[in-house]
């Protein structure tokens, strides 16, 4: 069976909003919830996302609110944190990531975080039970591929080609894939342009995917209701997970 990750922008258009959201996607389909720290600069993410994390923080997005949907989502649905390092660094990593294990999250992604870097937190990590998400991009030599992978947690996050978020660019990407499986056994997910139309091919010798534009463009048409996008939302959820499995 291979798994379906959701990312939804935390706080947009509100809390509860994204309590409701979390919820209904994970009894449909959903396998693990990206909840999105919105931030002013989210440089690996496309138009969506950036437009979504843009209106959260203009609507009053606070960190707290992230801690209080993540304790209302994360009992019941595997759930990450994503954010850019700023958001988590100014929280004090140290105090922050004991809250985030205590609140039942289990780990983050960061994507502007170097493997490098994130080597100095990975006892603190260890330390909480949490993973921090690791990346591996096309343009990585086989060599950065294996020391990347060497104790990747969780799962791999496989950038499907290089570039933004919510591309519709299409990569052969079994080469690639090939590379990172010959180092590891910890699964590979294939991240950036992954929709309904392009979930079936992307999934070909991966073991999930990660969908984000295509669930934040629901949370963007202001010509649904809240209850209208939760419900085009969960279905979605339900027709990628489908096809993925098919």
């Amino acid at each position: 069976m291979k798994d379906l990750v959701a990312y939804i922008t935390s706080g947009y258009p509100d809390k509860n909003f994204s309590i409701d959201l979390g919820l209904a996607l994970g009894e449909n389909g959903v396998d693990t919830l990206e909840l999105g720290v919105p931030f002013s600069d989210p440089v690996a993410d496309g138009p969506s996302i950036e437009a979504a994390n843009h209106k959260a923080l203009e609507l009053g997005f606070k960190f707290q609110h992230l801690l209080e949907i993540s304790e209302a989502i994360a009992p019941k649905v595997d759930t990450l944190w994503m954010g850019y390092f700023n958001s988590f660094y100014q929280q004090n990593m140290k105090l922050l990531l004991p809250k985030a294990s205590q609140l039942g999250v289990n780990g983050l992604i960061i994507p502007d975080l170097p493997h490098e870097e994130a080597l100095a937190y990975a006892d603190l990590f260890k330390t909480n039970n949490l993973s921090n998400i690791s990346f591996v991009a096309p343009t990585d030599s086989p060599q950065r591929i294996k020391e990347i992978v060497s104790d990747a947690q969780k799962f791999i996050y496989m950038v499907a080609y290089t570039g933004i978020t919510g591309s519709g660019v299409s990569e052969d990407l079994q080469p690639f894939l090939a590379s990172i499986k010959e180092f590891t056994n910890t699964p590979v997910y294939v991240g950036f342009g992954v929709n309904e139309k392009t979930a079936k091919e992307k999934v070909k010798g991966a073991d999930g995917i990660i969908v984000g534009s295509a669930f934040i463009n629901i949370l963007l048409n202001d010509a649904l209701s809240n209850t209208g996008k939760i419900t085009q939302c969960a279905s979605l959820a339900n027709e990628i997970k489908e096809k993925i499995n098919s």
